[in-house]
């Protein structure tokens, strides 16, 4: 049962409303990569315990692609995030108009659906230290993220996020 729930929320936010966008440095060679660490002044600008979850995700993804955290890594990983508020300018228009006796008129009313809608976006950058801390590799996401979900939620949440913002890792070129 706890397994449905979590494919539920991947194909939810895997779906409709996560959008990701990818850049990389074309000339980087991502087989030397074999090992990571986080900054360790990283503002995420999520709680510290969204913070501890993104993080484990991120560790059981990349383990499972054969990338090892380690204290002298071959690069830095940086997250990054904010809130975003969409207006949601999405409308029904009705309109009625006559043309009789040699005049025209018309009346017109606009009813906005919906309402604004907040997202979070979320930055990911590998940065290899030891050329002068150069990024070459970033991902941003932005999706839909209830800050008062309960801790499962949030936890399958990242785990879904993760998986498809590393499903363009590394590029194909």
């Amino acid at each position: 049962m706890k397994a449905i729930k979590y494919l539920f929320l991947f194909l939810l936010v895997s779906s409709c409303g996560t959008v990701v966008n990818y850049d990389y440095e074309k000339s980087t060679d991502f087989s030397k990569y074999k090992t990571y660490d986080y900054f360790s002044d990283m503002q995420t600008g999520l709680s510290q315990l969204d913070t501890k979850r993104i993080m484990r995700s991120i560790d059981t993804k990349l383990a499972t692609m054969g990338l090892t955290r380690s204290d002298n890594p071959d690069f830095y990983i940086d997250i990054q995030s904010q809130d975003i508020m969409n207006r949601n300018n999405s409308a029904v228009g009705v309109g009625a108009g006559g043309g009789g006796g040699g005049g025209f008129g018309g009346v017109s009313v606009g009813i906005p659906l919906g309402g604004n809608q907040n997202t979070r976006e979320i930055v990911i950058d590998f940065v290899d230290k030891k050329q002068n801390e150069k990024l070459f590799w970033q991902a941003v996401s932005e999706s839909n993220y209830r800050e008062n979900a309960s801790p499962e939620k949030r936890e399958a949440y990242f785990d879904a996020l993760v998986e498809k913002i590393f499903s363009k890792y590394p590029p194909r070129k």
